[in-house]
């Protein structure tokens, strides 16, 4: 799981480099708002996946005596401070396009231009495939926030070509005007990915689904004779779980407690879940 996670990071991380070196190029040689905004794009994701790449690192961690339940907050605090972050730049570039739009700059596209804003498009999708695999598949909400980001970039690049190719035919607003769906995008990127690690920061409770699967899950134990309280919440990307189950006041304390422990164990082994606490009620 570390392996695949951090190689994720990692390649998301050079594959966000070299498309801002290129794009950043273009935007030079072209001098077109929308293939800045593009590029400047391409910056925050720069930001993002350092911020990525160190937050599952650190999220990977095993528990240490000042965070005795781990390191799983790590990633949705990381994530959300990329939101803020994607927030502000998005407003910057909005305010930079209705410039342009009011006062067109003089531009200058050339096929290379082009060619730089189709591999950006290819690249990216692959990448949004990608990270969101790996990110479904070991629930990384960092990873699943980038696969966010990368499919936003992929509608950004493709508006970059419709930016300079209405201004290379004639009509100069069209840029400012495709610079500003870019960076409704970016904004758009920064709110989606915070609204899901605020529910991970707030410590939400699981899902029906979710509940049901752990209450089947402890009622198949051998002594568990039902129960009587079920709690969740978010402890970073996964849930700690508080369960009461009833078990017959006339076993032992030793036969309880190994009842308990199945339950316990049973509901760990759940890939949602991270802590589990059980309490006995003698019934």
């Amino acid at each position: 799981m570390s392996k695949s996670l951090k190689k994720a990071a990692s390649l998301t991380l050079a594959v966000n480099i070299f498309l801002f070196f290129i794009k950043a190029i273009a935007g030079i040689i072209s001098n077109s708002i929308a293939v800045i905004s593009d590029a400047i794009n391409s910056l925050t994701d720069i930001i993002a996946s350092g911020a990525i790449m160190y937050s599952v690192k650190v999220s990977l961690k095993k528990p240490d005596s000042d965070h005795q339940f781990g390191h799983n907050a790590a990633q949705p605090i990381a994530v959300f401070l990329i939101a803020l972050f994607t927030a502000i730049v998005g407003i910057n570039l909005i305010e930079e396009s209705i410039k342009r739009i009011l006062t067109p700059y003089q531009t200058h596209i050339s096929v290379f231009v082009y060619v730089i804003l189709f591999v950006t498009i290819v690249v990216k999708f692959l990448l949004t495939r990608y990270q969101s695999r790996i990110g479904k598949t070991f629930r990384s909400p960092a990873l699943k926030a980038g696969a966010v980001d990368s499919l936003n970039d992929v509608l950004a690049s493709s508006l970059s070509i419709i930016g300079i190719f209405g201004v290379q035919m004639g009509l100069p607003y069209v840029d400012g005007i495709a610079g500003i769906i870019i960076a409704t995008f970016i904004l758009r990127s920064g709110y989606q990915i915070a609204k899901e690690n605020i529910d991970y920061l707030m410590g939400r409770a699981a899902d029906e689904n979710i509940i049901l699967e752990i209450a089947n899950t402890a009622l198949k134990i051998d002594g568990v004779k039902g129960l009587n309280e079920l709690k969740s919440h978010y402890v970073g990307n996964k849930f700690h779980i508080e369960i009461h189950i009833d078990v017959d006041k006339n076993v032992t304390t030793e036969s309880s407690h190994k009842i308990g422990l199945e339950v316990q164990n049973a509901i760990a082994d759940l890939p949602e879940i991270s802590k589990v606490f059980v309490h006995i009620d003698p019934v």
